[in-house]
């Protein structure tokens, strides 16, 4: 494959008479046309698999997995026209990151069902490093230097047995995870400039096992499946024992008529905090340790009829509602994981409680047709809100809070084997929270670079509703020994935009609206530590129309 984004390439086939492989690897050079876009920031992503399977005998089959990614990041310090292209490259850090899992599963097969055992290890290396003003020559310009790893080598043993209706599942699982972290960070908090500088490695055991069996009821119109997991590990006395982790889980579907079922289910489900929030060390001590940080507890309740038309297209609704528990709280702020958003930067490296609580709940719907008459398409509707504690344990909507949300995609095929499609998405708007007055402090604005959310309005405020339009149209030709497929995809093609108001630095403009000169300090004779920059409010939009062509080879 080859487009104006990616280049790749998949192998597939038999290795002798009882081993198969399948393998790919796929580059881009994205980069080249966000540099010919403006755009201030240039991504290079890098990814390859690996499937190996070799059937030992009639009973026993082995197979290897394979999956690595490489994401490198670098800013693009020609875009730097607009105060929006200066806003970003002012706050995005340079990130690296690189990843890899590798497993091995062996099978064996037995009369009335299998054993499976699966042997893995994963490994996440993570870096990020940001100077004021992107200063990379001066080191007392460096505002953050993050690295962290996190290695993880896990076992897995289940059992699956079928005894005449019946089936049941088994199994446990061990885990030795490590993780390493070294920060340096300069940080403006509550009207005071501090220095976040440790470095540990943190050494955890996690265990668990599952039991979950299903059987079919009244000429297999009634399925019921029911079960439970334990989860532990060794982090500390609030997560050591299985019991205080137990998660029952139920579901059933019953068959109203042979088009229209009836689905449900039900459980109790438990994940640990982010490694962040674990090893973060102050005084080489395991503050959040010290917190009796726990694992988050998930309750979710689901509910919907499914019917199937004649037309091979199916349509299902469905309610449902999960509260959570024990999420942790992060002090520095005073605000909940759930509620950091997903801008760029580290999450959860700070000191945290388990504190808050949090609920979504709402209703979806789909509707999906499978090929017929040349036409497939899916469309899928959601009205939901997610709402979690603030500091004051009063419920808020959630940073991502999207009421509605609507995905649309609708294919063609057409005669001498053109294809078109087209993929519509709507989403309302997500909360945001107003600027803190402190913002234009010079301290804070020379550490941060940008405008500090005021968490006391946490997620008072909301963007305007969003939606995009993709379009895509393929041709194939077939010849004797190979195919190809020649593509157009526009991401997009509608232009939606997506704005956000920033603050940036009031400085003085030439007749071609570039900034000259320095910052402006609105109170020169204040003590220092009152200094104010001047500011002015921009529209920080986001938002391209990114053309694709390209082709697809198979031989």
């Amino acid at each position: 494959t080859a487009g104006s984004s990616d280049a790749g390439i998949t192998l597939e086939g038999p290795i002798g008479s009882k081993t198969t492989f399948l393998a790919s690897a796929r580059r881009s050079y994205l980069q080249f046309l966000f540099k010919a876009l403006e755009l201030p920031f240039l991504p290079t992503y890098n990814d390859f698999q690996l499937k190996v399977k070799h059937k030992i005998d009639q009973k026993n089959e082995i197979y290897f997995v394979g999956l690595g990614a490489i994401d490198q990041f670098k800013l693009n310090f020609d875009a730097n026209k607009t105060e929006s292209q200066q806003y970003l490259l002012n706050n995005l850090p340079v990130n690296t990151q690189w990843n890899y899992t590798n497993g091995l599963v062996y099978k064996n097969y037995q009369k009335n069902g299998y054993w499976t055992f699966v042997l893995s290890r994963n490994m996440l290396n993570n870096q990020a490093i940001k100077y004021e003003n992107n200063l990379e020559n001066e080191p007392n310009k460096l505002i953050l230097d993050y690295k962290s790893q996190e290695i993880e080598n896990k076992f897995r043993a289940e059992h699956t047995l079928r005894f005449n209706e019946n089936k049941l599942v088994y199994g446990i699982s061990y885990e030795s995870a490590k993780y390493k972290n070294s920060t340096y960070n300069k940080i403006f908090v509550n009207g005071t400039a501090s220095v976040i500088d440790f470095s540990n490695e943190l050494a955890l055991k996690k265990y668990g096992g599952f039991v979950q069996y299903s059987r079919k009821f009244l000429n297999e119109r009634l399925s019921l499946s029911g079960g439970f997991r334990l989860d532990a590990n060794d982090y500390s006395p609030e997560m050591s024992n299985p019991l205080d982790q137990l998660s029952p889980r139920f579901s059933l579907s019953y068959s109203l008529t042979p088009k229209l079922s009836f689905n449900a289910n039900t459980g109790i489900f438990f994940q640990l905090p982010p490694y962040t929030i674990l090893g973060y060390t102050e005084n080489n001590n395991l503050i959040n340790k010290q917190n009796k940080i726990k694992y988050i507890k998930n309750n979710q309740l689901v509910a919907g009829f499914e019917y199937n038309t004649s037309l091979n297209s199916r349509i299902s609704i469905e309610a449902y509602y999960k509260t959570y528990q024990n999420y942790p709280l992060l002090l520095r702020d005073s605000i909940t994981l759930a509620n950091i958003g997903g801008d760029f930067g580290v999450v959860g490296n700070e000191p945290a409680i388990p504190f808050a609580e949090g609920r979504s709940y709402g209703v979806e719907f789909l509707f999906q047709q499978k090929l017929f008459k040349g036409f497939y398409g899916i469309i899928a509707y959601t009205l939901g809100r997610s709402e979690f504690q603030d500091k004051n344990k009063i419920f808020i909507p959630s940073s991502w809070d999207s009421r509605h949300i609507v995905n649309l995609s609708l294919g063609k095929k057409l005669k001498r084997n053109w294809e078109v499609g087209v993929n519509w998405r709507f989403q309302s708007g997500l909360p945001t929270t107003p600027f803190d007055s402190r913002s234009a402090l010079v301290t804070s604005w020379e550490l941060n670079g940008r405008a500090l959310p005021d968490y006391n309005l946490l997620n008072t405020n909301r963007q305007d509703a969003f939606n995009q339009i993709d379009f895509r149209v393929d041709k194939r030709w077939y010849f004797k020994n190979w195919n190809l497929n020649i593509y157009l995809d526009i991401e997009n093609i509608n232009a939606g935009k997506i704005t956000s108001q920033q603050l940036i630095l009031d400085r003085p403009l030439d007749e071609n609206n570039q900034p000259i000169g320095g910052p402006v300090i609105e109170n020169p004779n204040d003590p220092v530590e009152l200094q104010r920059y001047k500011l002015k409010t921009i529209d920080d939009v986001s938002g391209t129309v990114l053309p694709s062509i390209g082709l697809l080879l198979e031989f």
